[in-house]
């Protein structure tokens, strides 16, 4: 049987994705910073490509890169800023409402589980050690308390330390030199492919755009809903909590357990009763749902041309295989997976096997 040189070429990248994706699965935790920094460099790269053309050749592009590149740091500690109120005023509170939640819990809990037959009992001693101990105004000792846990597992601060520095050099070269490498890039492919691979490029490059897109206002949606959602419930920081847990959904779920962490954190502290706990489980519960179902399969998803079903499962594979990174990586990869698969299939349906 003849194969087609479309089939050869699509054959010949679908070998190269095997090989990228043993790649990521073999060397997942280097390869996160390069593929972070890649990622907000594909972003970045169009902002930097016109700030370079505004300045008509008389700006170098290495000032441009650091003018992007600081302006996204600077946006990027914003966000993060908006989580300094809450620990600084809530965090000096939590030492003393622990331990008197524990005891209305289990003064109303306790008896009402006694009628099915259930003896819970918290111990509200004990509970007032450990916050003594762990949540400690004093901020001397949560600074050494710190250092002695940087300590004991200082291969991990070690790695988080080297990310944090690694990333933006990484970034500010794929910036600098990104027409470079994309030529270097070109170079590797035939030219009797040149034509077909620059149309499947193309192609990809919209999709991720798209998914970009998609992705931006899955994040500006979740952001409105959680900061409306928790003022209609009363939180005092509603605004900075819900913007902080909409745009951290970049990073699927590390960003929900982030901000479900800091308003149950503001609603045991500004309540002090199960009402805080429970608006904010029926809150974020219902908004992951609506973010996992509903958003990112429609907002995401449909915009790439995955089908929901297929969204949801790439974010679950891509995990399993590929751990942070891959869920990183699952709906971008899977969009240029897709542009990959059509061509594959009508290739296949062009040819004689299909055809008899």
């Amino acid at each position: 049987m003849q194969f087609t040189s479309t089939q050869k070429s699509t054959a010949a990248w679908c070998l190269i994705a095997a090989l990228v994706m043993l790649a990521l699965w073999s060397l997942g935790p280097v390869l996160t910073p390069f593929a972070v920094a890649a990622v907000l460099a594909y972003a970045l790269t169009p902002v930097v490509d016109k700030l370079d053309a505004l300045g008509r050749g008389r700006m170098p592009r290495v000032l441009a890169v650091l003018i992007v590149e600081t302006l996204f740091v600077l946006i990027l500690l914003s966000i993060l800023l908006l989580v300094v109120p809450i620990f600084a005023k809530e965090l000096p509170l939590l030492r003393e409402q622990l331990p008197l939640l524990a005891d209305r819990l289990n003064h109303k809990l306790g008896p009402w589980l006694a009628q099915f037959g259930l003896k819970v009992s918290l111990d509200v001693a004990s509970i007032k050690v450990f916050v003594v101990k762990y949540l400690n105004a004093n901020f001397e000792e949560a600074f050494g308390s710190v250092m002695s846990s940087l300590k004991l597992g200082g291969s991990v601060a070690l790695a988080i330390v080297g990310n944090v520095v690694l990333i933006p050099v990484a970034l500010f070269f794929l910036l600098k030199d990104w027409d470079r490498f994309v030529a270097m890039l070109m170079e590797l492919v035939p030219p009797k492919l040149r034509a077909l691979f620059d149309s499947f490029m193309e192609e990809a490059d919209s999709v991720l755009g798209q998914y970009l897109h998609g992705q931006l206002l899955v994040m500006g949606v979740l952001a409105v809903y959680f900061s409306v959602a928790l003022t209609l419930f009363g939180f005092d920081l509603a605004v900075p909590v819900g913007v902080f847990t909409g745009l951290a959904f970049f990073i699927p779920y590390l960003g929900f357990g982030l901000g479900l962490i800091l308003a149950l954190l503001a609603g045991v502290l500004q309540f002090g009763s199960l009402y805080g706990l429970l608006v904010v489980a029926g809150v974020y519960g219902a908004g992951q749902l609506g973010e996992s179902f509903y958003l990112t399969p429609r907002l995401v998803g449909e915009r790439i041309g995955l089908h929901p079903l297929a969204a949801i499962f790439a974010l679950l594979a891509f995990g399993q295989l590929f751990g942070f990174l891959g869920v990183l990586i699952a709906l971008p990869a899977s969009a240029v997976l897709l542009v990959g698969i059509r061509r594959l299939r009508a290739s296949y349906m062009a040819s004689r096997l299909y055809q008899g």
